[in-house]
């Protein structure tokens, strides 16, 4: 057996994962996210901080604005507080010095700076969806900036600053903001170009972006560390987070995947030789050997799958910045078809995090928008409609919104329907549809624009009615094209098996309360107890608020049947629970199918 060696890049990693440890700086440096190009948060003070050799006096400029500071403790930090300022187009410089040395930031300006946090879906660039060449072509916005701050950053602990070779892309060289043009808005993330335009154009103010959404980050890692304390579930799974952290062996770990390349590449071996025997030629890769790297992935604690890891490196490391608010969206990683989806303790940890952004932002009214899960994949029809009504993304979803609810502050958050753009991709490109929503949701909402077109819609009661059910809403539903079938609808008795049901308007002649009326019944289903409308990954679904084309109705359930494959993290039997529970559901989904279609098929309506 090979050992492998301990490479310097390694024990450099060592360092990086154990922390950074508190050593006092020896050169001026201010923290990573102050950048020529940047926007700084109008109306709040206007922090700006930094390190320097401990007793060093620093001097910091912006504008006409000057104070001082003394670089203390055991790392020197610095800070110095400006007062609030308005809205300012005029590009300002900030310069900060200690003696000989001097930082010069230039092209500055102060407006609104938003945070796109999420996973990919977020991240997922304009120049991979629809309409980018022409969202590109308009892209002539010198107030609109932004900046990505990328995977790679995770950390076990909360970071204090931002490197350089987190910032923009990895082969970029220009670690600044980015001001939008048609050619670097095609790399910034879709859904905050589409929102950040918009808010720009409309309001005529600078609007800075914040992009830390990181691919495949399960929620749990963009928590922040210290909510975890504040509910038992989450605390616990903390603690089981920590001692998986506190049993992993880097070299054990480092040694395993040599191991496993030196199996690898021996049975390569043999089987070039077996070709060259046989006279055969094959083109057959040849095993990597390890090179001592390690990916986040890898290190418990560390991974974008646990506790606080994205939080740690990419959102809390510029707590202190002022920020307007944030628009979240994420939901893939944690409705995976297996232990990964926790319902339950998803709408427990939805609430901790936006609760602990207020907290670490100092603003209790943070606006907060949450995009719902997007559609991907298989498309829920006709002919597969209760097979696909088992759902793990619907139950995600459900989490989402009920965890705004819980936060009971309407007035600044929203949960933004995105089911219905659907694509059979993990990552839709239709991502424009979205940023608008959410766009014309803050200007509404956050900036009082009363014009923009932006509202909901919440189920008020469902009653058994003759076989029926009768839905009663706040607001009118009904599909875009005011005369289409209603769709989307399924309905169970006591036995808890969903059928695709029938859905028709209640009419009346007060019109006033047309279309909040919906009577949903099916003719397999003669005791109904529940609905459930567009509750599957992609769903049918076409009841808009008002019958407005950018206004879905969220999905929804009248039941409270328990999602049974949630375990929890620590569980020694989770994966068996998780397992015999989701074939228990899709094998009674797949029976409710065929029992629909066979009476169909023998009715003569399919």
């Amino acid at each position: 057996m090979t050992r492998l060696p301990f490479p310097p890049r390694l024990f450099l990693l060592l360092i990086l994962l154990l922390g950074d440890p508190l050593v006092g700086a020896d050169a001026l440096k201010v923290h990573g996210i102050f950048r020529s190009n940047m926007v700084l948060q109008r109306d709040k003070p206007i922090t700006i901080w930094g390190w320097a050799p401990a007793g060093t006096e620093v001097a910091v400029s912006f504008g006409a604005r000057s104070d001082q500071a003394k670089a203390s403790g055991e790392k020197g930090r610095w800070e110095v507080v400006f007062d609030p300022q308005p809205a300012n187009t005029e590009p300002q410089t900030l310069r900060v010095s200690a003696g000989e040395e001097e930082v010069v930031m230039e092209d500055i300006l102060v407006g609104d700076v938003w945070v796109m946090n999420g996973q990919s879906n977020m991240a997922f660039a304009l120049k991979a969806v629809y309409q980018n060449a022409f969202e590109s072509a308009q892209a002539h916005l010198p107030l609109m900036r932004q900046i990505r701050i990328r995977s790679g950053a995770e950390s076990e602990y909360v970071e204090t600053d931002l490197k350089d070779e987190f910032i923009n892309g990895q082969d970029d060289p220009d670690k600044n903001w980015k001001v939008a043009t048609p050619e670097t808005c095609l790399e910034m993330g879709a859904i905050g170009y589409i929102f950040g335009s918009r808010l720009q154009r409309a309001l005529q103010i600078p609007i800075g972006i914040i992009d830390n959404s990181r691919g495949g980050a399960s929620l749990e890692s963009l928590v922040p560390r210290h909510k975890f304390a504040d509910h038992p579930e989450a605390a616990e799974y903390l603690a089981w987070v920590d001692q998986r952290r506190a049993e992993f062996s880097i070299e054990d770990f480092l040694q395993e995947q040599m191991d496993k390349w030196e199996t690898a590449h021996a049975k390569w071996k043999q089987q070039v030789a077996d070709d060259q025997v046989k006279g055969v030629t094959r083109n057959r890769k040849e095993p990597r050997k390890p090179d001592g790297s390690i990916r986040t992935w890898s290190v418990p604690g560390r991974s974008p799958s646990d506790a606080a890891a994205c939080y740690n490196g990419m959102f809390g490391v510029f707590q202190g910045l002022q920020i307007k608010g944030v628009a979240f969206h994420q939901g893939f990683n944690n409705a995976m078809m297996n232990t990964s989806c926790k319902p339950n303790f998803y709408r427990t940890l939805m609430k901790l995090m936006i609760d602990g952004w207020r907290e670490d932002f100092e603003d209790a009214q943070l606006p907060v928008a949450v995009i719902g899960f997007c559609a991907g994949g298989k498309a829920q029809t006709r002919l597969n409609f209760e097979e696909l009504g088992f759902s793990t993304a619907a139950h995600i979803r459900e989490s989402q919104r009920l965890a705004l609810h819980d936060l009971e502050d309407p007035a600044n958050t929203v949960f933004i329907p995105a089911y219905d753009q659907k694509i059979p991709q993990l990552h839709t490109k239709k991502k424009k549809e979205l940023g608008l929503r959410t766009a014309r949701w803050a200007l509404k909402n956050i900036y009082g624009m009363d014009g923009i077109v932006w509202d909901t819609a919440e189920l008020v009661s469902a009653e058994p009615q003759d076989g029926k059910i009768l839905l009663t809403f706040d607001r009118p539903v009904r599909p875009d094209d005011f005369g289409s079938e209603l769709e989307g609808f399924s309905i169970a008795d006591d036995s808890e098996i969903f059928y695709m049901a029938d859905a028709v308007p209640v009419e009346t002649k007060d019109k006033n309360e047309r279309n909040k009326q919906i009577l949903v019944s099916s003719p397999l289903v003669k005791a109904p107890v529940a609905v459930r409308y567009a509750w599957a990954r992609s769903p049918m679904g076409n009841l808009k608020v008002d019958g407005i084309p950018w206004q879905p109705l969220h999905s929804f359930r009248t039941d409270e049947i328990p999602f049974r494959p949630e375990v929890t993290h620590k569980d020694p039997e989770g994966k068996t629970k998780n397992s015999e529970a989701i074939k228990a559901l899709k094998a009674a989904a797949a029976t409710a199918l065929e029992t629909r279609l066979g009476k169909s098929e023998n009715a003569g309506n399919l």
